[in-house]
């Protein structure tokens, strides 16, 4: 019943400091080169750009209990809250992306975005947004797959 989770929402014009942060992390993990050649600047606003007409990004955080047993329960208690707001947000035909990105364990990004690494732990990124397109529906694993019966 703590209710532990978080919500920083990054929207408007409040995208860019957030987006030039992922950036900056991405860089200082190697996951983009970080020199003024035109290939890598391009790459850079290709992907600036794309993050910036999200119309929302849901940065969900918790703070870290320093007891393993309750740290993962109140991490599990935050991921159902980010499924049942996904669930719910569907039925007003938002979409909601739940990603779990490198820049989330970069301890500078962390900081970059207003938060200390040592008292808290992002758990996901909520892309939110009206969809331009609903994929097709993939199906799912039969319960029965899932399921062992122990007696």
């Amino acid at each position: 019943m703590k209710e532990p989770w978080n919500i920083k929402l990054y929207q408007k014009e409040g995208k860019r400091p957030f987006v030039d942060a992922i950036i900056d992390s991405y860089q200082r993990i190697g996951m983009l080169k970080n020199d003024n050649n035109p290939k890598t600047l391009k790459m850079i606003t290709s992907m600036k750009d794309f993050l910036l007409e999200i119309p929302h990004h849901a940065l969900i955080y918790f703070e870290k209990e320093q007891d393993p047993v309750r740290f993962e329960e109140e991490y599990a208690a935050v991921c159902a809250f980010i499924q049942n707001a996904q669930l719910a947000a569907w039925e007003f035909n938002v979409g909601m992306l739940w990603t779990i990105t490198p820049y989330m364990q970069d301890q500078e990004f962390v900081k970059d975005i207003g938060l200390d690494s040592e008292t808290v732990k992002i758990a996901a990124v909520l892309q939110i947004g009206y969809p331009k397109r609903i994929p097709r529906n993939k199906g799912r694993t039969s319960i029965e797959q899932k399921l062992e019966i122990v007696e």
